[in-house]
């Protein structure tokens, strides 16, 4: 096995979290360590499986079945992103609005809007085709 397959995702994920805390922070105008998690700029999971699906591509080709399997991941983790989380994210806001007194608020920022999966998926390509033309080892 090639150590770019378990770099690459580990990679991406880095540089979202820090690009994502780095915006949180700048808009929070502190160090925002509460507000790291699901939702935000970039997409974390979106980047995450792009980078994974451009790298399997690149290296085992588009006619792989692995790459059949990472582009119907990436499908699946996208749409959820976009959608499911979303749906989860307004369920969250009603929630509170009835409940005054509950000791935590729930997290009603979960899923993406389009621009933040859009930026995801580019993080994803570049990484997943940057890594693509290291030597293999």
């Amino acid at each position: 096995m090639h150590y770019s397959y378990l770099i690459t995702p580990f990679l991406v994920w880095l540089i979202c979290g820090l690009t994502k805390f780095a915006i949180n922070s700048i808009k929070a105008k502190r160090l925002a360590f509460d507000l790291i998690g699901y939702g935000g700029m970039p997409s974390n999971h979106s980047a995450i499986v792009s980078s994974m699906a451009s790298l399997i591509a690149l290296r085992e080709g588009v006619d792989s079945p692995a790459f059949g399997v990472a582009i119907t991941l990436a499908f699946i983790v996208i749409l959820d992103a976009s959608s499911l989380r979303k749906q989860v994210g307004m369920h969250a806001q009603a929630i509170n609005q009835l409940d005054n007194h509950q000791v935590e608020r729930l997290r009603e920022r979960i899923g993406h809007d389009k621009c933040e999966i859009i930026v995801g998926i580019l993080i994803g390509l570049f990484i997943g085709n940057l890594i693509s033309v290291l030597p293999s080892t």
